[in-house]
């Protein structure tokens, strides 16, 4: 969630803690903004790191940011630079989310803004019910393609029935925005994912076994690493040197350990849990897949294009196709077809030159969707949504 005023308007930016302690008496200049960003956590994932960039960012452009979380920062996983301001509603159990909207709206309310930025379903249909008949702004965004991730159904009716509410839906690719009536679509705008460029750092603290395959992701049934494993054990005695490295947490590693001992993968394969800093594994690697059946906006496949690996994707709806130039900078295969992915895996490991001519390419990824030129796209929408809302 995002509150922001800039030419005289707050924004605000929410992710969830005490934001009573959020100052609401510093001057600010005409260039300068207030934003909240919310937000259920800042657990692990892509919704939160996404989240984490863009407050940093608008921090280091000088404008005042708070990040409210419902949940606390025992379970934090990304780390906010202290130019940005934290609060939390110290929720404790997921449970507690109903009697949590009369301080989520004394929260938004404390913090003056003209303008609300929400992430995540859930979160974003709990700001705006918190704050109506008030006269904030509210943009909710969707970090995810909404027709594939399964939410419980009174979520989705509310979706329906809250969304229409709000002053603007981002969503992160055109598959995502084609999901919404045309009633929503002439109120969402897309914005994707910012790409970190790779940062000149030391020598890597972690070593890869070479030739390095490798994956990352949260181990759900979303990104299919069931699919990623089966794939790689039809070709892995053609490709004995290789080995596949898993980054990443969640709930289904007990039936990944369980599904790469049946494959017989145990010497091959590792779960290398996750990790703070991957690029330190990516930049190490020969070979990144992304296996998922849905996406968002893909950070893992942007990152690996950042470090100038060679990429081989699904092409599963929202994100990669907006991502990769297939055959210029990666490969796109069809989604949920373990052979077909096999067979694209086996041309790239057995093809250096190939590998070559695509990572060449891949780094252009950062140009396309560099962090400032995204922050610029953000402002533009805030500073427009700020003055409909005023007019």
């Amino acid at each position: 969630m995002i509150i922001v005023k800039r030419f005289g308007c707050y924004w605000s930016i929410a992710f969830g803690k005490n934001l009573s302690d959020v100052s609401n008496s510093l001057y600010l200049s005409e260039n300068q903004m207030r934003l909240t960003f919310a937000i259920g956590s800042l657990e692990g994932g892509g919704a939160e790191r996404n989240l984490v960039l863009l407050a940093e960012s608008f921090a280091k452009k000088g404008h005042l940011v708070t990040v409210l979380t419902l949940f606390g920062e025992e379970r934090d996983f990304y780390t906010l630079s202290p130019l940005v301001k934290r609060v939390s509603l110290g929720l404790l159990r997921s449970s507690q989310v109903a009697f949590f909207f009369l301080k989520l709206r004394k929260a938004l309310i404390a913090t003056k803004p003209d303008v609300v930025i929400s992430f995540m379903c859930r979160m974003n249909i709990m700001t705006v019910l918190s704050i109506l008949g008030s006269k904030i702004a509210v943009i909710v965004c969707e970090r995810i393609d909404p027709r594939a991730h399964r939410i419980a159904s009174i979520w989705k009716w509310l979706r329906w029935w809250i969304y229409p509410k709000a002053d603007r839906i981002v969503v992160q690719s055109r598959a995502a925005l084609d999901y919404f009536l045309p009633r929503f679509q002439s109120k969402t705008d897309v914005i994707p994912n910012p790409v970190i460029p790779l940062k000149a750092i030391g020598p890597p603290n972690h070593s890869l076994p070479k030739p390095a395959l490798i994956a990352m992701g949260r181990l759900h049934e979303q990104k299919g690493f069931d699919l990623l494993l089966k794939a790689f054990e039809r070709i892995k005695r053609k490709h004995p040197t290789w080995g596949l490295s898993i980054l990443g947490d969640g709930p289904l590693k007990g039936s990944i350990q369980s599904l790469i001992k049946h494959l017989e993968l145990s010497k091959q394969v590792r779960l290398l849990g996750l990790v703070k800093n991957p690029y330190d594994y990516l930049r190490q690697a020969d070979l990144f897949v992304l296996s998922s059946r849905y996406e968002g906006f893909p950070n893992a496949l942007c990152e690996a294009m950042a470090c100038g690996l060679p990429v081989i994707s699904t092409d599963c709806p929202s994100g990669p196709s907006d991502i990769i130039r297939d055959g210029i900078d990666g490969v796109l295969v069809p989604q949920n077809d373990v052979k077909a992915l096999a067979l694209a895996m086996d041309h790239l490991m057995a093809d250096e030159d190939k590998r070559k001519r695509l990572a060449s390419c891949a780094p252009e990824v950062v140009q396309r969707f560099g962090v400032e030129k995204i922050v610029n796209r953000w402002e533009s929408l805030l500073v427009d949504v700020s003055k409909t809302k005023q007019a």
